[in-house]
């Protein structure tokens, strides 16, 4: 009678161990898919934070545009601001008035309008 006692005892610590052994299993995958996700959170801090700021500062530059400023669209035109509408933009691109309407989202930069960037004849 006291093989059967022990046997018993030891089937439950069999049980025991196994679920043990279940659980650190359980732990050390997470603990295996934290650098991955820390991988994660690394690049969308890198990548996605600064490109939100970098849409903000070109909304903010296009909301700013006054009638005077000059202007670089993206197609590489440089003008003189003569009006603004809240989509588009009519600039002046040479001294004889010639104007474009382009669209705001087509303006790539804005310089102050006191600057002059011609570049005279004869001068390098």
């Amino acid at each position: 009678m006291p093989t059967s006692c022990f046997s018993g005892l030891t089937s439950t610590t069999a049980v025991t161990n196994t679920a043990t052994s279940t659980a650190a299993t359980g732990t050390s995958s997470w603990a295996s898919m934290l650098p991955i996700i820390l991988i994660f959170v690394v690049m969308f801090a890198m990548m996605i934070i600064p490109q939100r700021r970098r849409q903000k500062k070109v909304q903010e530059m296009l909301s700013a545009i006054k009638s005077g400023d000059k202007i670089k669209t993206i197609g590489g035109f440089y003008g003189r601001v003569v009006s603004v509408n809240d989509a588009l933009v009519v600039i002046a691109v040479d001294p004889d008035g010639t104007r474009l309407t382009i669209s705001k989202s087509a303006v790539a930069t804005v310089e102050n309008a006191g600057v002059e960037n011609d570049v005279e004849p004869g001068s390098k």
